[in-house]
């Protein structure tokens, strides 16, 4: 009866107490927004610029992001950066984190935010894993591992860094990981497109905790989140008219989906979060036992270093 509450109350959130005019001034602070050309990943590069951060919008197109540069440099006058990113090509990922620390001294928030939601079956990563395992989880994982130097490096001259992990209320309705489709094999077909996007969102929340456990005690805060449902183009892979019909009822606007991640990551008492769980709209929420496994955090992890061993 908990989770079903619980659920419910995701989906159907109170009236926000916290608002964007609410984030103290971010002069001298680097933030990383993956996915932040788009939906909620824009509305959070937005916010941020409106209050002098230096904002790196990390996705796969140029010209998508110079874009939305462009727009919000006219809303807010000040200009985003952009950072080549695949994060469903782990060589990319590499080179990703390897051009930011060449620019880059220091990064004091990295808001693991882009995803994608129910694609074909059939799309896989060009390393051959799942597409929204290895871009939600894997491909996160490996781009976080990357920077942690200069995310340890950057608390210990100043404030506690941040890894903020945008999750879902999918995560909610699963309570494990079935290794055997994190690739293309029988028993993922088998999971379908849906369960494996509930599955891949359970994971970036164990591997949140995961990241919390091993980092807290060097200056990291990491976090996950629901950031609620929201009418962004995520849904752009769903045919069901049922799914679409369902999906009208329960989404809400993309900006108020960017308040709970501009909340954990920019909060002032935000130094105290890490391990914790977030919910619509800027809430503490509760997860059960299950992502909060040590075991499994573990077992996840060990898994994710054995894909990318001899990549660094």
């Amino acid at each position: 009866m908990g989770t079903v509450l619980s659920f419910y109350q995701e989906l159907f959130p109170p009236a926000p107490i916290f608002s964007v005019d609410d984030i103290p001034d971010l002069s001298g602070k680097v933030f990383i927004v993956t996915g932040g050309n788009s939906g909620v990943g824009k509305e959070i590069v937005k916010a941020l610029l409106s209050h002098n951060a230096r904002v790196y919008i990390a996705c796969r197109s140029q010209s998508n992001a110079q874009e939305v540069i462009d727009e919000l440099k006219v809303s807010t006058g000040k200009e985003a950066l952009f950072l080549q990113l695949d994060l469903s090509d782990l060589k990319s990922v590499k080179e990703s984190a390897r051009v930011f620390t060449e620019k880059e001294r220091t990064l004091n928030v990295l808001i693991n935010n882009a995803g994608v939601m129910m694609p074909p079956i059939t799309q896989l990563t060009k390393d051959g894993y799942d597409l929204q395992f290895g871009t939600h989880v894997l491909g996160h994982y490996y781009f976080t591992k990357l920077l942690l130097p200069t995310l340890i490096s950057t608390a210990k001259s100043s404030v506690p860094s941040r890894i903020v992990t945008v999750a879902s209320t999918g995560a909610l309705m699963t309570g494990g990981l079935n290794f055997d489709t994190f690739k293309d094999t029988p028993a993922r077909k088998k999971l379908g497109t849906q369960g494996l996007y509930i599955q891949s969102k359970f994971g970036s929340i164990v591997l949140a905790q995961e990241l919390a456990r091993r980092y807290g005690d060097q200056g990291i805060v990491a976090t996950s989140l629901n950031p609620g449902s929201l009418k962004s183009n995520l849904y752009r892979h769903v045919t069901s008219p049922i799914q679409k019909a369902i999906s009208a009822l329960i989404t809400h606007p993309v900006p108020l989906g960017a308040l709970t991640p501009l909340y954990v990551a920019t909060h002032p008492s935000g130094d105290t979060f890490n391990g914790q769980f977030f919910i619509p709209w800027a809430r503490p929420g509760s997860l059960r036992k299950e992502p909060l496994d040590p075991q499994l955090g573990k077992e996840l992890w060990a898994w994710l270093e054995e894909q990318v061993a001899g990549l660094d």
